[in-house]
């Protein structure tokens, strides 16, 4: 029987009727049974998903914070070539030698106002070379060591300098002041009734023969004149950016290139005097 309806289905098809009929009773119960694995697999798929979206997410965070960054670098960039620029412009118009320097870091005294340079004896770096930015002086070299060197801010409470009002022609001297707020100068024994407003600007005057003339160095931010006092009080703010310049120029001390005084010639005696009478 079984032969026979072997034979009978593969020539005849004479089974087809009831494979149909079985397939259509059984089709609920392969379904119930496909259940859990279709499930299964949309869990893993699910999962997988959700293990790649958050994979991709944090790649992208990774990138975005990357990308700031490189923003914030490019941005630092160009405020350091803007200045560069305005330094090498600056150079171009100094007539004595100089070198130039980057500021490594700020002195540990908390009670001065000190930076240390990356240039020392090796560079020919002496003590008194002037230190400016490109926006104006901002110290003198007050130590210098083999590899690097210690500058004092024209800030410091110890430093002054000679500066001469472009507006008046009057000389006076600047003194690091921070009484009024951390980076300050004040001009000091200037008379009451001198002539000085608010604004002036302040250059180096050139007389104390280390800074050369007409180097920028402060412009005038408040004058106070009192009835019973002999001078005024003058405070100035400091065009060079003492507190945060990066690259710097040295100058070379102008006391090098200054004349001697000369030689006074010695007095003819009364003899000798008497002796070149015909």
């Amino acid at each position: 029987m079984a032969l026979l309806l072997m034979v009978a289905d593969a020539r005849f098809k004479v089974m087809q009727p009831l494979r149909v009929a079985l397939a259509a009773v059984l089709y609920p119960v392969q379904w119930l049974a496909l259940q859990p694995v279709e499930l299964a697999g949309r869990m893993g798929n699910y999962l997988s998903t959700l293990a790649t979206a958050e994979t991709a997410q944090e790649e992208a965070r990774r990138k975005l914070s990357i990308q700031s960054q490189r923003a914030n670098q490019v941005e630092q960039l160009e405020l350091e070539n803007q200045r560069l620029r305005k330094l090498l412009d600056l150079s171009q118009r100094l007539s004595t030698d100089f070198r130039a320097a980057q500021v490594i870091y700020d002195a540990a005294d908390p009670y001065t106002r000190k930076v240390i340079i990356d240039k020392g004896l090796m560079h020919r770096v002496v003590v008194g070379s002037p230190v400016l930015d490109e926006a104006g002086v901002i110290g003198q070299i007050t130590n210098v060591y083999p590899l690097v060197s210690e500058v004092t801010l024209i800030t410091d409470r110890d430093h002054a300098i000679p500066v001469l009002n472009v507006r008046t022609g009057a000389r006076g001297v600047a003194f690091g002041d921070t009484s009024t707020h951390a980076d300050a100068l004040e001009l000091r024994y200037m008379a009451a009734n001198a002539d000085v407003a608010v604004g002036d600007l302040l250059t180096t005057s050139g007389v104390d023969g280390v800074y050369p003339p007409g180097l920028p160095v402060a412009r005038v931010e408040k004058v106070e004149r009192k009835v019973d006092a002999v001078f005024a009080r003058i405070y100035c703010v400091p065009l060079g950016l003492v507190s945060g310049a990066e690259h710097v120029i040295v100058l070379d001390p102008l006391g090098d290139k200054v004349p001697a005084r000369p030689v006074p010639e010695a007095p003819v005696t009364a003899a000798k005097s008497r002796g070149a009478r015909p």
